[in-house]
């Protein structure tokens, strides 16, 4: 994750998606899903997915240290350490697979 991003605002779409709007370093704003927010160690992390932006590739998703201050604001931080990084990717790809695993199963109980 090369640019420095800082989230702007949070909001609710009509189909109950949570939204964010990144501002990059370079002055553009980008409005992003929030697929999750997972806990990884003993901190909690954010994955969020680019809409539709000529810039990112499809599928990129984003992963930040997710905080929330005394007022209950949300912070973004950017993960520096590479090992801190694996970790968080290590868990996002757990998550994932959960997701598949209780899809699948729940396809199967309706088939029932």
């Amino acid at each position: 994750m090369a640019d420095k991003r800082k989230m702007a605002q949070e909001e609710m779409d009509d189909g109950d998606e949570m939204t964010v709007t990144l501002t990059l370093d370079d002055g553009r704003e980008l409005e992003c899903v929030v697929l999750t927010i997972f806990p990884a160690g003993d901190k909690e992390y954010i994955a969020l997915l680019p809409m539709e932006d000529e810039e990112t590739e499809e599928g990129e998703v984003y992963l930040y240290r997710y905080t929330e201050d005394e007022n209950g604001q949300p912070n973004l931080e950017n993960i520096e350490d590479d090992e801190e990084y694996e970790i968080v990717a290590d868990a996002f790809d757990e998550f994932l697979d959960e997701q598949e695993y209780d899809e699948l199963v729940g396809e199967d109980e309706l088939e029932d």
